[in-house]
């Protein structure tokens, strides 16, 4: 009751500054009122879900999705790109944490199952929507005219797109329910893994919708993935031997130190041209297995920084849904969302028949494997740019499809979590 009550203060104090400043003010103060307005208030709503036994994540987003653009308006467009500078931060933090968790002493006797089983459900799931795809494809409003190897490119590109996982929102709900176990372990190996393979078939899908179109390929292009792939692992690496060393030697200022690492991941690896995930998934790895015996106190360091990161990152995130996308293309969306869920739990049934293996975890991994979030977005921008005519309707609907996934997901997987007993158990062992 006094959370609500908080909130609703919270709400009625912030309208009526945005509604009474002018556009030159507004636009002077976004930073600092997107800012403030966003810890208190999605904190005072992440907690009234988490009473409900829903993830806080969930009302972080839902909190920006009513609050942003597309509804009350609260959260302008301006306050929603200034919440967005933080998304870098935030991304390497979570993929950061992520790496803690492997533990590859540990994991070693299920790695080769877990491997498979990924690689099986991603193939299953990448070659029904592209059948699918195939076949519906007068119906999906992208460009029905299209035939002939241009359209396989195009549909390889789209069936991509869409069998993209979420490693951030994934692993924020691990951090968030302190789960651990074998379902934790395993819906984070394949989610890791479909990033990588993301990464690679958007790639070698873009070079096919090249070579389709007539258009030159860029020559340089494998071997910007190469540098991409394994330059993100190399520099996370390198940044984990450091900061191991630091934790090692000095050990004081854990916090801080944890955003300057961050930050340096986020900032420094996107001049670069590396992948944040992949970099701070490799630095956490590092430590985690050079430095078991500090896992305690960096835990205790990521709790204490990490809550007020994750809720200006999924504000940002919920501001962001275009609604209107939703509205425009809804009906599409949601049968691709239903038949993705479907394909998805088929995926992870059929790999575990053809891996031979029954891996703890596994008739519930589905959970943990809809959410979709801001890379997919990332890449259908670069797709809408290069390729308007038709990459503006793909860009369209996967908008529409990611707001429907990131609102549906992480209730799914924080349930799958509890049903498996997982939710909590990461806290007797800190």
């Amino acid at each position: 009751m006094r959370r609500g009550l908080a909130l609703t203060i919270v709400l009625l104090v912030t309208f009526l500054v945005v509604s009474l400043q002018g556009d030159e003010m507004r636009e002077i103060r976004a930073t600092a009122l997107a800012l403030g307005f966003a810890l208190i208030a999605a904190a005072l709503a992440g907690g009234l879900l988490e009473q409900l036994r829903m993830p806080r994540v969930t009302g972080y987003l839902l909190f920006g999705m009513v609050c942003g653009p597309s509804v009350l308006n609260i959260i302008t467009r301006p306050m929603a790109r200034e919440l967005a500078l933080f998304n870098g931060l935030t991304v390497a933090l979570i993929a950061f944490v992520a790496g803690l968790e492997i533990n590859l002493a540990r994991m070693r006797p299920r790695l080769p199952a877990m491997a498979r089983l990924g690689a099986a459900t991603i193939a299953f799931v990448w070659t029904a929507f592209f059948a699918t795809f195939w076949l519906a494809w007068p119906w999906l409003g992208i460009d029905a005219s299209m035939s002939g190897i241009m359209r396989v490119a195009v549909i390889t590109l789209l069936a991509t797109l869409v069998t993209s996982f979420s490693p951030t929102v994934t692993i924020a709900i691990i951090a968030e329910s302190r789960a651990a176990g074998p379902l934790s372990q395993l819906t984070l190996a394949i989610v890791i893994l479909a990033d990588l393979a993301l990464i690679v078939l958007f790639t070698l899908s873009m070079q096919l919708v090249q070579w389709a179109s007539g258009a030159n390929g860029e020559g340089g292009l494998l071997a910007a993935l190469a540098w991409e792939i394994f330059g993100s692992f190399a520099f996370g690496s390198l940044l984990g031997v450091l900061f191991s060393l630091y934790l090692r030697h000095v050990g004081r200022e854990l916090t801080l130190a944890l955003i300057v690492l961050c930050a340096l991941l986020s900032e420094l690896g996107d001049q670069l041209h590396f992948e944040p995930v992949l970099a701070a998934l490799a630095a956490g790895l590092v430590v985690e297995n050079q430095l078991a015996s500090k896992g305690d106190d960096l835990k205790q360091a990521v709790e204490q920084g990490a809550l007020p990161v994750l809720v200006v990152f999924f504000v940002a995130a919920g501001a962001s849904l275009q609604l209107d996308a939703l509205a425009t293309i809804g009906a599409v969306a949601l049968a691709v969302t239903l038949l993705r869920i479907g394909f998805i739990w088929s995926g992870l049934r059929l790999g575990s028949r053809l891996a031979r293996t029954a891996e703890p975890g596994a008739d519930l991994a589905w959970t943990g494997l809809v959410s979709q979030a801001g890379v997919t977005l990332g890449l259908t921008v670069i797709v809408a740019a290069e390729h308007p005519g038709w990459g503006l309707p793909m860009q369209t609907l996967m908008v529409a499809l990611v707001a429907l996934n990131q609102l549906v997901g992480p209730v799914l997987f924080r349930a799958g979590l509890a049903r498996a007993g997982e939710v909590g158990r990461a806290e007797s062992s800190v």
